[in-house]
Parts: C-alpha cells; sequence; structure tokens
C-alpha cells in the first residue's frame, strides 16, 4: 500500500489551503464538487482523517468514522436531489483500481444516465 502523502490535493483542501464548493461537512467528512466533473453531478466524499484507501480506512478507521463516511454520502445523495432519479457510488484502490489520490475518497455521481459500469 502507498504511504499517505501529506501533500496530496485533498489534504490540502483538507487544510484549506485549495478552495472547494463544499456539499456537506461534519467532524469525520468533507464533501465537494469535482473540479473536473465526469458527469452533471459528481461530488467527493473524502474523510477527514489520514486514510490511503478503502483497505486502510476499513482497517484503521473508528465505527463512528466508517458511519460518518456513509452518512455523508446519502447527505451528498439528498442536497444534489439524486434520491429518485439515481446515482454511482464508486471507490477506486490502488494501481489497478484507478486510484490517482492517495487520499481514500469516494465519488457521488448523477444527474444522467451513466452507462456501464465499465467501458473496456
Amino acid at each position: 500500500m502507498t504511504a499517505y502523502d501529506d501533500e496530496n490535493i485533498f489534504a490540502k483542501i483538507l487544510r484549506g489551503e485549495i478552495p472547494n464548493t463544499t456539499i456537506y461537512e461534519d467532524d469525520h467528512v468533507l464533501a465537494f464538487d469535482d473540479i473536473a466533473p465526469q458527469a452533471p453531478v459528481h461530488v467527493m466524499v473524502i474523510p477527514k482523517g489520514r486514510y490511503v484507501s478503502m483497505t486502510d480506512f476499513a482497517e484503521k478507521a473508528s465505527d463512528t468514522e466508517i458511519a460518518a463516511l456513509n452518512r455523508a454520502v446519502l447527505k451528498v445523495v439528498d442536497a444534489k436531489g439524486l434520491r429518485v432519479s439515481g446515482y454511482r457510488t464508486m471507490v477506486n484502490s490502488g494501481a489497478d483500481g484507478g486510484q490517482e489520490i492517495p487520499h481514500l475518497h469516494i465519488h457521488v455521481c448523477g444527474g444522467k444516465p451513466l452507462g456501464p459500469l465499465l467501458n473496456n
């Protein structure tokens, strides 16, 4: 597993060094609009803790952090009006999973039919 990098873009956003459009925030989670959206709605949901991947998070996060992350996804879904029309959540982990930033992040996408999960 890649070590946590305190200079990754999400760490900088959490420190307030890079602005964001916050959709939801609590003590454990920050959710904000993606700066390069791949759908009409594309929100990133990140834990405030230093977790590299879903594996890292599942192994080390407290039950409170785990619950907060999952509940934040639903807060985003409701804030963006996706509950009825539908949405997709996705977590990329590791090189083969397409993870580009070494900080756990959940993509919440919707606002149009998203098609097949993989286009290979």
